[in-house]
Parts: C-alpha cells; structure tokens; sequence
C-alpha cells in the first residue's frame, strides 16, 4: 500500500464538524470530560497499587469497596482532612498558586482528545463528534499546555523556601527541555505523512494503516520521551526520595499535595490518550475487529480508544515495578546523546521519503532501498565515532608498598587495602610486647 495517496487525501484543517454544537452540547462535554479525567485518575491509582502488588506478591488494596476500587477515594478524603502546612519561609502566593498551575494545565488537553467520530445525542437531533474541539494546530496546543504545566513544578520548588524542594524543580525544568525536544521531533514525521497538526485530521489519516508501523522510530522516542515528560519511573529524577527527600512537593501537604498527585496521573493519562490519536489510529477499532461493518460508527470506537490508552498506562506501571531509577547523569546523556540526535536524524530520513513521494519519479523499491542505505550509513558513522573516540585512560593499579599520606590533599583520605600510611604528626608507636592483630589472626 502507497502511504503518499493516503496523506494526500487529508485536509489540512480539521475533519471534525461542530455546526450543529451549541453552549449546553459544549458544556455537557466539558462536565463528561472533566469526570472521566478524575475517575480515569482513580482507577489508575488503583490499578497500579494492585498491579505492583501483584509484581511484589502481596494483595495490594483490597478492603475498601468490591476489589479495593474505593480506596483511591479514601485516601484522597484522608487527604482532604489532614492539616494545611505552609514553612515560614516559603513565598505563600507562589505556594498556593503552584500546584493550580499544574493541576489546571493538565485538564485542558483533554479539549482537543478525539474519543470518537459524530455521533447523534441520544433524545435529541445533534450530531456532534465525541470531540470537545479542535484546532489546526492542536498537537502544538497539547505540547504548549505541558509546557505550562512545569511551571507549577517549578514555582513549588522555589517557592517553599527549602534547597531539596530547589534542587527537584530545577531538576524538572531540565528534565522538560530535554524530553520534549525528543517529544516534539517524533511528531514531526508524523505530521509530514498525515498532512495536518489536527487531532481528527490526523486519526482520519490512519484510516489504512497507523503510524506505529511505517514510523516505528518515531513511536519508540515518543514513549520514552513521554515517560520523561510525566517525571515517572525510571525519570522521576524531580522527586527522588532517596536524594531530595519528597523532591518539588516536599513541603507540601493536605489539598495542595493532592493537587500535585492529580496532575500526575492525569498527565499520564494525556500522553497516553495523545500516543493512542497519533500513532494507534486513535479511536480507530483494530485488526481483526475492524472487519466488522459498524466498528468505528457509534459509540463502539470509544471502547477500542480506551483499550488503547489503558495499554499505555499499564507500560507505565510495568516500568515503575521493574526498573531502577536512572543516576542524573545518566538520564541527561541518554535524553541529549541518543534520543535528540536519532530524532533529527529519523525526522531528516522522514522527510527526504515524503520529498520522493511528492516530487520524484521513484519506485517503492528504490525508496525502501535508499532509505535502508541511508540508515546503514549512519550506523556506520555511528560506529566509527564510537570506535575512534577518546577513552579515558585507565587508572594505575595501586603498589601496596608505596607509602600513602592521607593528608596530601588537604582532608584525611582512608588508605586503599594493603596500603602503608605516612605518619604525619605524633610521636611514633612504641613496641609492646602485645602481639599484632595479624599474628593473632595467624597471618
């Protein structure tokens, strides 16, 4: 199959037709969107407490309500009721603002999220896509929204007047930069086969074939990249206990700290849903379901959208029960070393196929062919500057008969095993008719 008469075929605009959307339409779905984004949240909570358990073997929640479902609403009530606390030193708007920000950001991408095709309102004459809007550029809108969403990250860090909750949004901000440079070239490929930025333009572009296939690269940097953004296992270098206590929410506490675990998992649940649009064929139904007449009309596609989306957010639990967190160092050289310049690279090879597609006279065997040389040629590169770069040389191994003086650097410094030690100061040791410890020990 040919993928350039399939972004031909796009319009540039989006497809979704909201004439017939009036204010009480338009609310009614900013009321459903905003519910199923809590009771996603709940159930998410829950889910990853049972699946980790069981990854643990033990029962996780299992007390409150049929299976523990009800126990993610409990702990947001013991939220709710514990004691408010804002330090004497924090800056106190800043510090009841910050987790708004982030809270608030992380709702309004579910604006431009199509769960489905037009529907009819049942007891009404309506017809109006399962679509809250949209825009001709409304994947940028998502990715701009984000952006905003680290500054509440940001602002709790330095507001609280505290060095680990400093250190965690500092540690974020970076962390958002790096990744979303990743994040936004892996969409590009995706808009230069689909022909739009729109959400419903482009999942109407996947109507033959998803984009997770001929633009796999794309989709493997997208995930890792969104696992990143949302600072989760194996990243969740901004909140990692065992170096910065509680990270950017430290000081935070009752309601506000709640704010913050909402916009978390919220966030996950967007990047999942915008994967499922870009790359899954969005509320598409799949193989072999799709052979059905009436899979993708009605209210049906909402089920096979949300299957895709729960996929993704199993990965995310799958990850934090499996892997370690990553050093700093390491998750900075992998985001700036790896991940940006193969993203460059894809977006450029990406770009050179949809330029034969639509300005030269090339077979579908050539293309193929020159793409596959292209890549070898870079993993050859590649290679090459692997080979010929610098190592660091090697340290010498230690002489256990040279003499070490454990002040020569200013400070005392434990001698290595087997090491003999200067003596510095002092008088020297006076020999007693006390065995050594070695001829004790029969050494």
């Amino acid at each position: 199959m040919y993928l350039a008469p399939i972004a031909a075929t796009v319009s540039e605009n989006p497809v979704a037709d909201f004439s017939e959307d009036n204010g009480w339409v338009v609310l009614l779905k900013a009321v459903l969107l905003f519910g199923f984004a809590v009771v996603a949240t709940l159930l998410m909570i829950w889910a990853e407490r049972r699946v980790v358990g069981r990854m643990q073997s033990r029962p996780g929640p299992n007390r409150n309500g049929p299976f523990g479902l009800l126990q993610s609403l409990a702990d947001g009530v013991k939220l709710a009721l514990k004691e408010d606390i804002i330090p004497a030193a924090a800056d106190k708007a800043v510090f009841i603002i910050a987790p708004a920000i982030s809270c608030t950001a992380c709702f309004v991408s579910f604006a431009v999220i199509p769960f489905g095709p037009t529907v009819k309102i049942p007891w009404t004459d309506i017809h109006t896509p399962l679509q809250l809007t949209d825009l001709n550029v409304a994947v940028l809108f998502i990715l701009a929204v984000a952006g905003i969403g680290v500054y509440g990250i940001v602002l709790a860090g330095w507001s609280s007047g505290s060095t680990y909750p400093l250190l965690g949004g500092l540690r974020s901000s970076a962390q958002v930069i790096s990744y979303e440079i990743a994040m936004g070239l892996s969409l590009v490929s995706v808009f230069l086969y689909s022909g739009s930025m729109s959400t419903s333009a482009i999942v109407d572009a996947q109507h033959t074939i998803w984009w997770c296939l001929p633009l796999l690269p794309s989709f493997v940097i997208y995930v890792i990249a969104m696992v990143g953004e949302t600072n989760r296992a194996p990243f969740d270098l901004p909140e990692a206990e065992g170096e910065l206590v509680g990270g950017f929410h430290t000081e935070y506490s009752s309601l506000k700290f709640a704010l913050f675990f909402l916009a978390e998992y919220v966030n996950m649940v967007t990047v999942s849903m915008l994967a499922t649009t870009l790359f899954l064929g969005g509320w598409r139904a799949p193989w072999p379901i799709s052979l059905w007449h009436d899979a993708n009309t009605g209210y049906w596609p909402i089920i096979w959208f949300v299957v895709k989306t729960c996929i993704f957010l199993f990965c995310f639990i799958w990850l934090r029960g499996t892997l370690p967190r990553l050093r700093y160092d390491q998750f900075m050289r992998f985001g700036w070393k790896i991940l940006i310049p193969t993203a460059l690279l894809w977006t450029m090879a990406v770009a050179v196929v949809r330029a034969m597609d639509q300005f030269g006279d090339i077979d579908r065997r050539d293309r193929v062919m020159i793409l596959i040389g292209v890549v070898l040629v870079l993993a050859l590169i590649w290679g090459a500057f692997e080979a010929l770069r610098t190592r660091a040389p090697e340290e010498e191994p230690v002489d256990p008969d040279e003499p070490v003086d454990p002040f020569a650097g200013g400070f005392p410094v434990p001698p290595m095993p087997g090491q003999k030690l200067v003596r510095t100061n002092g008088a020297a040791p006076q020999k007693t008719e006390t065995p050594a410890l070695e001829e004790v020990r029969g050494g």
